[in-house]
């Protein structure tokens, strides 16, 4: 079994002084279709993000409890991969897609259950079925985009698939604004304890957050029935967007199933234990490969990071509501959208390895003005951050990929298993912020955003070496 790029023209018929398309004609509808599997994990990723505050009111637990939410979604990442890979490698891309929509809408439609019978784990179990749907959707596009036209535009071909993917995600921002979280009687309680209490007016807004908490639990203990009553009302509000993406991916089902997508993957000899040792044993001794995959890891840690905790920021340091707090997450979708356009264009001009070290350090400078900066100035860092992550995870998956052929599709499987770092790092921060501050005092909030520092400066390194080292 061999993977082929499918070039319009062949490599020895390209004239020296000529560029490769990104696409050519006969691979335009066929880049389309797969492109339209983008927007639907960006969807997921992003309606799913502010669960994290939302189940923390609804169910009165802590944030690191609360961070269970990213920690079953990306699990399905980092337990999927591999087999996914090794189904797609047995069959084809086509069949990996209509796998991946079914496990998604099954994962999406196990949320009716979960409200049914009000139970938090419940809700992880669907969470992690929707993810394995997703990884077999990822281990699929990526690399069938990539196959999709001239090796040498690989990378550019990939970020502009990847520009669909935040289409996805500001639909699932606004909604989660919009229909979840502006719909929670248990957001409708905290602004009435809030209008209920003038003083919290002169105090600071960590400090407001922690009495709204407290006479949440103390409604729970002194009128359980009516406490139900408002959780189970919340969570039919929390599931209503599942159901709904669930019928969509089951018709988007039927529609890929009778597409006809081109075979850029040949299948002349079953895959045999051998084959995934020997492919195995050459990515371990690709450096650029596994800095790739350790790079990846940080990346979405940090995004993860990023995107799920400007709620608990803006709550808890600004005093805002949960519904305007998610309106500047859209607003910083918004960014990431623009800059992702934009630095796939700088990509014809500047070397990946270099604009992903450039926008990895303006990562750690936004951070770091996250921290420090009090106000709105330091909410403003914290949604600039989103400017900086536009472009990085194509760009390193890129990178981690050139020059791959045949491993190709097993080499995906690994970058998309690093996406366990989302699983990984969220329930860190939920447990700094539990802690307390460790900086002065600086909300514990705010201090907390050390570990996306972190991951940046990793993501820096990297960049470095892809340009100084790796030549990409």
């Amino acid at each position: 079994m061999t993977l082929r790029f499918n070039k319009a023209k062949p490599m020895n018929n390209l004239q020296q002084n000529e560029t490769p398309k990104i696409l050519t004609k006969d691979m335009v509808l066929p880049f389309i279709l797969v492109a339209m599997l983008f927007p639907l994990w960006g969807f997921a990723n992003d309606v799913t993000n502010p669960l994290v505050k939302a189940f923390k009111d609804i169910f009165l637990i802590s944030n690191a409890q609360s961070s269970m939410v990213q920690f079953a979604f990306y699990l399905g990442y980092g337990i999927m991969a591999i087999p996914a890979a090794i189904f797609i490698r047995s069959y084809s891309y086509k069949s990996g897609i209509l796998l991946g929509l079914g496990l998604y809408a099954i994962g999406a439609s196990l949320f009716i259950p979960a409200s049914i019978y009000q139970e938090f784990y419940f809700f992880l179990g669907a969470l992690w079925v929707l993810t394995c749907g997703l990884a077999l959707l990822e281990v699929t596009a990526n690399p069938y985009v990539l196959s999709m036209g001239h090796p040498d535009t690989a990378t550019r071909r990939l970020n502009l698939a990847q520009a669909f993917n935040p289409v996805g995600s500001l639909t699932g921002m606004f909604i989660a604004s919009s229909v979840i979280l502006n719909k929670l009687q248990v957001e409708a309680f905290r602004n009435e304890e809030r209008l209920a209490h003038p003083e919290y007016n002169d105090m600071l807004p960590s400090v407001v957050d922690g009495h709204l908490t407290q006479a949440l639990s103390n409604f729970a203990a002194n009128d359980p029935a009516a406490h139900q009553a408002m959780q189970a009302a919340d969570l039919v509000t929390v599931r209503g967007p599942y159901i709904t993406i669930a019928v969509i991916v089951a018709v988007l089902f039927i529609v890929y199933l009778f597409s006809k997508l081109p075979k850029t993957m040949t299948h002349d000899h079953p895959l045999t234990m051998r084959e995934l040792k020997e492919t195995f044993g050459r990515l371990i001794r690709n450096s650029r490969y596994v800095e790739g995959v350790i790079a990846q890891a940080f990346y979405v840690g940090a995004q993860i990071m990023v995107w799920t905790f400007v709620i608990h920021y803006g709550m808890t340091a600004l005093g805002l509501t949960a519904a305007e707090a998610q309106g500047y997450n859209i607003i910083a979708m918004v960014i990431f959208l623009s800059s992702r356009f934009i630095c796939t264009f700088l990509l014809g001009f500047i070397r990946p390895g270099r604009l992903l070290m450039l926008l990895a350090s303006g990562g750690i400078v936004l951070t770091l003005g996250a921290i420090f900066l009090s106000g709105y100035a330091g909410l403003y860092s914290l949604i600039g951050i989103s400017a900086c992550m536009s472009l990085m995870f194509p760009t390193i998956y890129g990178i981690a990929l050139k020059d791959m052929g045949d491993d190709a599709s097993l080499a995906s499987a690994g970058l998309i298993m690093a996406i366990v770092g989302g699983a990984l790092m969220p329930p860190l921060q939920g447990a700094l912020i539990d802690s307390g501050s460790i900086i002065g005092d600086i909300p514990s909030v705010k201090t907390s955003f050390l570990l996306p520092l972190i991951c940046f400066v990793v993501i820096a390194i990297f960049g470095y070496r892809a340009h100084r080292i790796h030549r990409v």
